[in-house]
């Protein structure tokens, strides 16, 4: 197995960069977290990676750190959910959102995932419930209550899923944990 790639960035795509390791150009699919850490082409990244071999294929999936991966791999095993599917939820929601959704059973948050239905969010809840024990639940209410109705907010103003994550992601961490002021600190990072 390909655990780690370590290389100079050769091509960026939406979903896949292409990494030169040894005179070899690797298609890595990533989520859009790997993107928020490449700014360019020419730039070396490290990847830690999934590879599925299938009959027809052989496909490689980075991500920045070990932790993600095994959210990936957590999700792979998920009847339903795909490589695509994995990766679009990684794209979409944060960990904590993700964590957040399970503990409370609100499938709501996993339907915003492009590729994610009503069933298959019912489903996830239900076999994720076991395999996430990672966060104290008290810590993550609290954070994650505020930032859904950031969230939220920030869709119904137009802006894409991923990019009022993205959003919730620049807030910092010490910043008030009212809804008011973190969607005015959300819309800065727009500009």
């Amino acid at each position: 197995m390909i655990d780690l790639v370590t290389g100079q960035v050769a091509a960026i795509s939406g979903d896949y960069l292409v990494v030169l390791v040894g005179g070899v150009g690797l298609r890595v699919y990533v989520p859009a977290t790997v993107h928020d850490h490449v700014s360019s082409i020419g730039q070396t990244v490290t990847l830690y990676t999934y590879l599925q071999v299938r009959e027809d294929a052989l496909t490689l999936y980075g991500f920045i750190d070990q932790e993600e991966r095994l959210l990936f791999e957590t999700l792979l095993g998920i009847r339903g959910v795909g490589p695509r599917v994995a990766l679009s939820i990684l794209s979409t929601l944060t960990a904590e959102h993700l964590y957040h959704a399970v503990a409370h059973e609100e499938p709501e948050i996993l339907t915003r995932v492009p590729g994610v239905g009503k069933k298959l969010a019912q489903r996830m809840l239900l076999e994720l419930k076991d395999r996430l024990n990672v966060l104290p639940m008290g810590e993550l209410a609290a954070i994650s209550e505020v930032d859904t109705d950031v969230l939220a907010a920030l869709t119904a103003l137009g802006y894409s899923v991923v990019e009022a994550q993205a959003a919730l992601q620049s807030i910092p961490r010490d910043a008030p944990a009212d809804v008011e002021t973190r969607v005015r600190l959300a819309l800065e990072y727009f500009g």
